[in-house]
């Protein structure tokens, strides 16, 4: 990402590299080490925390500003997600999972625009894959507790289907169901924050490059990719509600098929 001048080939721009996702540790205990990533995903953590608790600890008849903002967003997943999909009952009964999924991943997705944290804490594989099992560990107990006899064998082996043919159907089932769901949940999230934070380090990287190592006509340059960084950063900010709403309306979906009454 930085730049600087050889010999006698003047300066070098060198662009971002997987390297971003490797920090390096701040301090280490045991085997463990704690790094800038880990720092910023805490951060996050505790901000959701944080501002839940403010907004629903004295909770009035007559929401103030804070707690109105607190409350939409709450409503936001038991109307958009939760009860949409999976209906009054047990949309409440998920509810708190639900909800949980969707600011876990906004908040960590933001830190990526945020200065001077400038990377989303579900940029390494370690957080989305966390959810991921969540995600499939609630579908999967959401099945047993619907149907504990019936929810692996309608699963595996789906009525209609001509008994001959489950030979191939009931490997494709499992696999689809039991080990492409989490897989994919866990890359759509992982990838989207990793390029979308390489795009913007190359955009303002280049910028830098073009402005202060360069300099002369380069300037005009560094204008256009600065105008590129800051509209990819509010590209950025969308990509981090959608990706969160999807994760948990997805897993919204996977709980409904679950508990479908053919299970």
């Amino acid at each position: 990402m930085i730049a600087h001048a050889a010999a006698d080939e003047g300066p070098e721009f060198h662009g971002p590299s997987i390297t971003e996702f490797f920090p390096e540790a701040i301090f280490t205990i045991g085997g463990f080490e704690f790094n800038r990533i880990h720092m910023i995903q805490l951060l996050a953590t505790l901000a959701v925390v944080l501002i839940f608790w403010l907004g629903t600890r004295r909770m009035t008849v007559v929401p103030g500003r804070f707690q109105s903002v607190v409350e939409m967003g709450l409503d936001f997943v038991r109307v958009n997600v939760a009860e949409d999909i999976l209906g009054k009952k047990d949309g409440q009964r998920f509810l708190p999972i639900l909800t949980t999924l969707f600011f876990m991943i906004l908040f960590m997705n933001i830190t990526g625009v945020i200065p001077f944290l400038n990377i989303a804490g579900t940029s390494i594989i370690a957080v989305p894959l966390l959810l991921a099992v969540v995600s499939y560990v609630t579908f999967i107990y959401a099945g047993l507790r619907k149907s504990p006899k019936n929810f692996f064998k309608n699963s595996l082996f789906p009525s209609g289907v001509p008994p001959f043919l489950y030979i191939i159907v009931t490997p494709l089932e499992f696999i689809s169901t039991f080990i492409i769901r989490p897989v994919t949940l866990t890359l759509r999230l992982l990838m989207n924050m990793m390029v979308g934070h390489l795009m913007l380090v190359l955009f303002f990287a280049a910028t830098q490059f073009f402005l202060l190592d360069l300099g002369g006509w380069w300037s005009a340059l560094a204008a256009g990719s600065l105008a590129f960084g800051l509209a990819f950063t509010l590209f950025e900010i969308l990509v981090a509600v959608l990706q969160a709403y999807v994760f948990t309306i997805l897993t919204a979906v996977y709980i409904q098929l679950a508990v479908a009454e053919e299970h």
